[in-house]
């Protein structure tokens, strides 16, 4: 008793541990010399959700222009035992309940508004419009939010205000036509909306990327691998998760002619340059928006020989646009290229549970001050904060 008397008088006055405390270590390696590598630690302390709740499977990731962070989850990936209090009665006396699909925190990690799920969707021919299986988000200099899905039917991108009321939508639950196709989607993944066109990464059934013009919504054109014509065939059936790590499509082709089975990303990158993730191909392609279209420019390979769910998931860029940061799914690794010439200069992270470390490593984004956000599906069901701390200056 008097040494639990004297432990707790301890910890009373111990002084609150300071920000610089709750950094962690990750593992990191440098694979060219001659190039400063930015250093990243861990934030253990974020962010801070209410005591009730609990995040699922986190496969949507944005930081907008006042370096708020947004995150898309799914409370339907989890199981009813880590949600005791939304059970009725309750079979919990402790946490927790489902947060709400859309989470939006200050950079301190504090939560600034919360929304989501089927009664803010519209309904069209007797079908509420909120995906089955949320995939993909993206927030505009607007502060719209565009939401898509990758579950049964899930054809759809929806677009709402920052606070969750519905705007308008591309393409409508239910209804996909193909790779051609002006007007449906199939299983859109990824959504980039630069104020003049909408670019969607239409890739879990289809796979191509389409563009809609952004006041109107009118489809504007669509293109496949290498800017061609979208030459992949379109998935048989519903997507699910399990195809995700399958060898069915006998393994990645970095020099395919055509996208693989999820074209995962499409984000937009400084002079006027969209990167695709072929995810399933271990690679990105690199085409630059021009007056007469998209034209390609080349291939990134990331680690080519990765098998499971394969490499290049997402793609952010640091504050200056020197470095490309490319988050790796298979092997929990974020790389960190030259984007002058995209060569490999190192990567942070590995497979595991515990801060710096992933599980079916999803998104990542950068902010102003060039800290990097990373969210997991799978069982990682998480998301982290990465705080730029300096560069590794080796020159030799």
């Amino acid at each position: 008793m008097k040494t639990s008397l004297l432990l707790a008088s301890l910890l009373a006055i111990a002084p609150v541990p300071a920000f610089a405390d709750v950094l962690v270590d990750v593992e990191r390696e440098r694979l060219k010399e001659g190039h400063a590598l930015p250093v990243f630690k861990a934030d253990a302390s974020w962010p801070k959700l209410p005591p009730d709740q609990i995040i699922g499977q986190v496969p949507g990731l944005a930081v907008d222009s006042q370096d708020t962070v947004w995150i898309l989850h799914r409370p339907n990936s989890l199981h009813p035992t880590a949600t005791g209090l939304a059970a009725d009665p309750p079979i919990t006396i402790a946490c927790c309940r489902p947060a709400p699909h859309v989470l939006r925190f200050d950079r301190d990690g504090n939560l600034i508004s919360a929304w989501g799920g089927p009664e803010l969707a519209p309904e069209i021919d007797g079908q509420n419009q909120w995906p089955a299986n949320v995939h993909g988000l993206y927030v505009d200099d607007e502060e719209t939010v565009w939401i898509g899905g990758n579950g049964d039917d899930d054809h759809v991108v929806l677009n709402f205000t920052a606070g969750g009321e519905f705007i308008r939508q591309i393409g409508v639950r239910g209804r996909t036509e193909g790779n051609m196709s002006e007007r449906s989607l199939g299983n859109p993944a990824d959504i980039s909306d630069d104020g003049e066109s909408v670019l969607v990464a239409d890739g879990y059934i289809n796979k191509r990327i389409a563009e809609f013009d952004e006041d109107t919504l009118a489809f504007v054109r669509t293109w496949g691998a290498y800017g061609s014509e979208p030459r992949a065939p379109v998935r048989e059936g519903a997507f699910d998760q399990s195809q995700a790590t399958s060898t069915g499509d006998g393994g990645a082709d970095p020099e395919s002619t055509s996208f693989g089975d999820i074209v995962h990303c499409v984000v937009r990158g400084p002079d006027k340059t969209v990167y695709v993730c072929d995810r399933r191909n271990n690679r990105l392609q690199l085409f630059r928006e021009t007056p007469e279209g998209v034209r390609f420019v080349r291939d990134i390979v990331i680690a080519p020989s990765t098998g499971g769910t394969r490499s290049a998931s997402d793609v952010a860029f640091s504050p200056d646009g020197k470095y490309v940061y490319v988050a790796d799914m298979m092997n929990g690794k974020v790389w960190i290229l030259l984007r002058e010439t995209h060569e490999i200069l190192g990567s942070f992270g590995r497979n595991g549970r515990y801060p710096g470390q992933f599980i079916w490593l999803h998104s990542v984004d950068v902010d102003s001050e060039g800290n990097l956000y990373t969210t997991e599906v799978g069982t990682g069901r998480r998301v982290q904060r990465f705080v730029l701390t300096g560069m590794d200056e080796s020159t030799q």
